[in-house]
């Protein structure tokens, strides 16, 4: 929004883009460091107008309204929030694919895919801040904070809604590799488990298996063995919360240096040797493109701390 801070009326015309988007949402995405508090103000008082009606934060735009959004007077300094320089740097070149419809890139561990909780701004808000020209950019599915790999955002909302569908009719192949504390002996194994999903004191994001959770669906296949650790890659059937964490867990095989369910004296051990993050890395994704059905194969490499890690292990 270039009249951030001018003391002037904004209009803006809705394209495709933006079509079935909740306006809260959508004035959020486009005034960039303005306050919710403020943006739900302005919309309670019928400022904010579409078609020169007043609407509630609830409404979805239609193709062609007109909006209007009163002037914000705001100081540049908070709207143009510099960005945080590490998060920054870590996403420099990590671009897997790009077209009109899609970006993918090599998420960096330690980094959350959207801000909350805490975390002002995560990796969707980063692109957004760095590519100002992309009327619109949505995450078409997660990763953990401390997962790497492959991560997918949409460029267009007519994407998005095609890349859920498939995701919800099992058109994605989603591949990880992680490495865990003991010998597997499996070349390929099948796990179905019920999973519930809770929260605790502290209010962080639990799993545990229950026999009335919701179904989840893992296989996994036999990579490298090694003298106390094995390498699997996972392939992922159903996409529940935590879903490979708790599966290897509950097997009796943690994934190394997982700090929610996995073995915390050995995680303490492996940090000395060098392992300072949960080895888990989304690693390839496999789809038919959401708008013009051509197959695509998209690949991360094992990051170097991981690939360094793995080399320091025995046979």
């Amino acid at each position: 929004m270039n009249d951030l801070g001018k003391e002037s009326v904004t209009w803006l015309e809705i394209d495709e883009s933006s079509v079935g988007q909740r306006i809260d949402n959508f004035l959020v995405r486009h005034l960039k460091g303005v306050p919710k508090s403020h943006l739900y103000r302005i919309l309670r008082s019928g400022e904010v107008r579409v078609n020169s009606g007043r609407v509630d934060a609830t409404y979805r735009l239609e193709l062609g309204d007109k909006l209007r959004i009163p002037p914000i007077r705001l100081s540049a300094k908070k709207v143009d929030t510099p960005p945080p320089q590490a998060l920054s740097a870590r996403l420099a070149g990590v671009t897997l694919y790009e077209d009109d419809a899609l970006l993918v890139i090599d998420k960096p561990s330690g980094f959350a895919v959207h801000g909350g909780s805490g975390i002002s701004r995560g990796v969707i808000e980063q692109l957004r801040w760095e590519r100002p020209e992309l009327k619109f950019l949505e995450l078409v599915h997660r990763l953990d904070k401390e997962t790497s790999g492959v991560l997918i955002l949409a460029k267009k909302r007519s994407a998005l809604t095609k890349m859920h569908a498939l995701m919800r009719d099992g058109g994605v192949e989603k591949r990880y590799l992680t490495l865990v504390k003991g010998v597997w002996h499996d070349q390929k194994r099948i796990v179905k488990l019920k999973l519930h999903k809770y929260l605790t004191e502290d209010g962080e994001r639990r799993v545990s298996v229950v026999e009335d959770g919701q179904a989840s669906h893992t296989i996994f296949y036999l990579r490298q063995a090694f003298a106390e650790y094995t390498l699997l890659e996972a392939e992922l059937k159903t996409g529940r919360t935590h879903q490979i964490r708790v599966h290897l867990a509950h097997l009796g095989y943690p994934i190394a240096g997982d700090d929610k369910y996995g073995d915390f004296p050995l995680n303490k051990q492996l940090a000395k040797q060098g392992l300072k993050r949960m080895f888990l890395h989304a690693f390839s994704l496999d789809f038919a493109h959401p708008l013009s059905g051509e197959p695509l194969h998209l690949e991360a490499p094992l990051p170097p701390d991981l690939a360094r890690f793995i080399s320091t292990l025995t046979s």
